[in-house]
């Protein structure tokens, strides 16, 4: 293990040591500490996104800083240690890539790659095929997932005109809904959605993060605009606004 890793894991050990530690960090457990660990995930991204290197070093040193808190929490508590989730991780890449690090020979496909996956569920006792899908995953994301799951056994439309009259089917239900009922129509009608794109090949997550910017983008360029008067105009003004700064996207 190299020094700085070391030293890390000291950093850490004497934060939570109850003898003259951290109050804030002995304060801490898993599920307070997870939101950190989902953010710090988020940061990292956003790193790579913006093509950062000097913060993605940065933010990945973060993101290791949670593996490790974690790590130390659940050696405090007799479970495992850093050098154990090493080592398990290690595990199971050269369990998943027989190809490079066993005698399997051949190549790592999708389905090839699904199939050990599989088979890592099946040991773990994971019957369904809903199983091991995080719940804290993004919710577009984890519908998507779901559906990917069931599309392998075979549930699924043979084609997109399938869940395209499902999305038509779920507005009508959303425009019929009652207060006690909306929300659950209203998740309906957006799963539908992650289906049609899905059987188009897009990945909803990954369309949806462009389609947020791109509104980002233009709702910004009609503030400019407007010069610091944009809130004041009717829909009229603000819709040409709009569509200005859509022309000039193009042009």
């Amino acid at each position: 293990m190299s020094d700085n890793v070391e030293r890390l894991l000291k950093v850490m050990a004497t934060l939570r040591d109850p003898d003259g530690g951290c109050e804030w960090d002995l304060a801490q457990n898993f599920a307070s500490i997870a939101p950190y660990t989902i953010e710090e995930a988020y940061e990292v991204a956003d790193a790579i996104e913006r093509n950062d290197m000097v913060e993605l070093r940065d933010e990945l040193g973060d993101l290791l800083l949670q593996v490790v808190f974690h790590a130390r929490m659940a050696e405090e508590m007799g479970h495992f240690t850093f050098d154990d989730v090493a080592a398990a991780i290690s595990d199971k890449m050269e369990a998943r890539h027989p190809h490079i690090f066993g005698d399997a020979g051949g190549s790592m496909g999708e389905t090839r790659w699904e199939s050990l996956k599989a088979a890592e569920r099946e040991s773990k006792g994971e019957a369904s095929a809903m199983d091991g899908v995080a719940l804290a995953l993004p919710a577009l994301l984890r519908a998507q997932k779901l559906q990917k799951r069931a599309a392998r056994d075979g549930f699924d439309w043979p084609d997109s005109s399938g869940s395209e009259a499902k999305i038509a089917e779920e507005i009508e239900e959303v425009k019929g809904a009652s207060q006690d009922t909306l929300e659950e129509e209203a998740g309906d009608l957006l799963f539908a959605a992650v289906n049609f794109v899905r059987a188009h090949g897009v990945d909803a997550e990954t369309a949806l993060k462009a389609a947020n910017a791109k509104f980002e983008r233009r709702y910004r360029g009609m503030e400019e605009r407007a010069a610091g008067k944009f809130s004041a105009l009717d829909l009229d003004a603000q819709e040409e606004l709009w569509r200005q700064v859509k022309r000039a996207e193009k042009s």
